[in-house]
């Protein structure tokens, strides 16, 4: 769960130049209040009334110093000097104590906190995503990276240093007439507890809001991501209707309840603090008309209290744009407390510690039981041992827990019970990013990436050479297409390889997993929603591939897997069957019933 706190420690690898930069901040705020004081001290003057003692001491160090008489002249080169030094002399510095380091301070935290939320983005578990689409984790991380940047420099730069003038404007006060001071001091705490709370209430419901807009912009993401199935299926009007009624409430929510609850309370700190401005105001001219201050005085109180009071509506905007982003940042602190997933894989390598692999190719499943909720077993005792450079197919109906079996290959998932051995090692007990580069598969749907061929075909080993690509292209009966492509291996490929049909994204896979010189392949239905074409062109591929190492396949379209060395078929988590494609045909179980279907042209169940 997030914290306040987690908000303050975005900072805190920089704390000792924000402790410097608010410090230099707050106190050129403080010195700010030296103006109005030497303007009453001038006035005093004018008016033949005394100066105060610092003052007078100042005038009388002057004239020591320079010879002159502490006249009236004197006294008003002094207090001009000092006007001067202030106003003026801190001008060429103030921005770069404050502004500079302020903002600095925010794009470093902000370059830092990116890299870490790409750290969990790699290391969460498989079933979050599973369960939140991209566009709901962009936007979350996004927002919160972006609020967090533009806060700080408002926080830092302008409402502690604000809070500082405040209090010093009520020191000043307090050691001309402590009874105004005490007024000023009751009347300010009383308006910041007052609007604070009210910022709590309208933060609360922030957040809730900040929730649902989520949930809009992620269904936003999906119809972009699904357009195609959107446009197909003529449904935008439907599409355009359901976002239309969320985003009227959000409307409604944040206008009618969120800002107008912002402007009511604007509205009641107004009324406030301009009946305060007028308490002071009739309390300082009484005790001017009673001799209690001089004219000075009254100036200075009048000058400085208004500058106070001046600084309440800043501070309670700057409230409550804090409370406006205070959901967002509590949400990617959320995000960025969840816990990595058992298959995180190393996120820093260094080439002369990190371990390296060999196998033969020799997996051993012994006794695997798995289930995703407790109780409801996908896997169950599963006992199969695949020999190096054997080529073994498993097939089975929908749900038997084929691909089940290699996201506990490669770790995505530990065993309930039961091991993984490869050349008798239990997988778990090794590296876990050097086993996988030892790994290699084909998806059902291959993730392409957004930029050329050759980008992508070294995805997993970038230090391939130009050879090696074309001949791994060769072996995946890729090479033909891409020798015709506008710019060869330098083509963009467009974003999720909109350019690449079906087939050819099928074939750049298997070229890259090929590059990786994997000692394990798998091909995970990587022919089953392809035309007859291109999964001629597939087979052929792996075929060429077979007996160079182990391959495991998992296919819906038995075609693909009559070649196999071993056939294994599971049946609701079990195995109930293996051999050859022949020997399954002759046993007359579910095999058999299996191919049956496919011949007779039926859908298999």
């Amino acid at each position: 769960m997030a914290k306040f706190q987690d908000i303050v420690y975005f900072y805190r690898k920089y704390w000792l130049i924000s402790l410097l930069s608010v410090g230099a901040m707050s106190l050129f705020e403080i010195i700010d209040l030296v103006v109005p004081y030497a303007i009453g001290q001038i006035l005093n003057l004018l008016s033949n009334q005394p100066l105060d003692r610092p003052v007078q001491s100042l005038v009388a160090f002057t004239a020591q110093v320079t010879g002159q008489p502490p006249d009236q002249s004197l006294s008003l080169i002094v207090l001009l000097v000092l006007v001067g030094i202030i106003s003026v002399g801190r001008a060429p510095i103030q921005p770069w104590l404050g502004p500079w380091f302020n903002w600095d301070t925010a794009f470093r935290a902000r370059r830092d906190y990116a890299r870490k939320a790409l750290e969990k983005v790699l290391t969460l578990p498989l079933e979050f995503y599973d369960e939140n689409n991209p566009g709901r984790i962009a936007a979350r991380v996004a927002k919160g990276l972006s609020n967090h940047t533009w806060t700080y420099p408002e926080v830092t730069g302008q409402l502690i240093p604000k809070l500082f003038r405040v209090v010093g404007i009520f020191v000043v006060i307090w050691l001309i007439e402590w009874k105004i001071a005490l007024l000023l001091l009751v009347s300010f705490i009383g308006i910041l507890t007052f609007s604070f709370s009210g910022l709590k209430k309208l933060a609360d419901q922030e957040e809730k809001l900040d929730k649902y807009m989520e949930d809009t912009e992620s269904r936003t993401s999906e119809i972009i991501t699904n357009i195609k199935t959107v446009k197909a299926f003529a449904t935008e009007a439907q599409e355009l209707t359901r976002q239309q009624q969320r985003l009227d409430r959000e409307f409604k929510v944040l206008d009618y309840r969120i800002h107008k609850g912002y402007v009511i309370l604007a509205s009641w700190e107004r009324t406030i603090v301009q009946t305060c401005v007028f308490l002071v105001l009739v309390f300082t001219l009484l005790a001017a008309v009673q001799n209690q201050i001089s004219i000075g005085h009254f100036i200075t109180i009048l000058t400085v209290s208004s500058m106070a009071y001046a600084e309440v509506e800043p501070i309670c905007q700057l409230a409550e744009v804090f409370a406006r982003r205070y959901a967002s940042m509590m949400r990617f602190h959320e995000f960025m407390q969840l816990a990595p997933g058992e298959d995180a894989g190393n996120l820093v390598i260094d080439p002369t510690t990190a371990p390296t692999y060999q196998f033969t190719g020799k997996v051993d499943f012994s006794h695997l039981t798995f289930s995703y909720n407790p109780g409801r077993p996908v896997l169950q005792d599963i006992n199969l041992l695949i020999a190096p450079y054997q080529t073994v197919a498993l097939v089975g109906r929908s749900g038997s827990g084929k691909s089940t079996l290699v996201k506990l290959l490669f770790r995505y998932f530990e065993p309930d019970k039961g091991a993984i051995l490869i050349d008798g090692q239990d997988i778990r007990t090794l590296d876990i990013t050097a086993y996988r580069k030892r790994l290699a598969i084909v998806h059902q749907e291959v993730d392409i990436f957004n930029g050329t061929l050759l980008d992508n075909l070294t995805y997993g080993n970038p230090t391939a050479t130009l050879e090696q690509v074309r001949e791994a292209c060769r072996i995946a009966q890729a090479d033909e297409f891409i020798q015709h492509m506008p710019k060869g291996y330098a083509t963009i490929v467009g974003e999720r390889g909109v350019r690449l049909s079906g087939g050819q994204r099928q074939r750049i896979g298997i070229a890259r997993a090929l590059i990786m010189n994997p000692d394990v392949l798998v091909f995970d239905e990587a022919t089953s929603s392809l035309d007859y074409e291109s999964e001629r062109a597939i087979q052929l591929a792996m075929r060429s591939i077979l007996g160079t190492r182990t391959l495991i396949i998992i296919a819906h379209r038995l075609s693909t897997v009559r070649e196999a060395d071993k056939i294994v078929v599971l049946d609701k988590g079990r195995i109930a069957e293996v051999g050859s494609h022949d020997e399954l045909l002759n046993y007359g179980g579910i095999y058999q019933r299996l191919h049956a279907l496919q011949e007779t042209g039926e859908l298999l169940a």
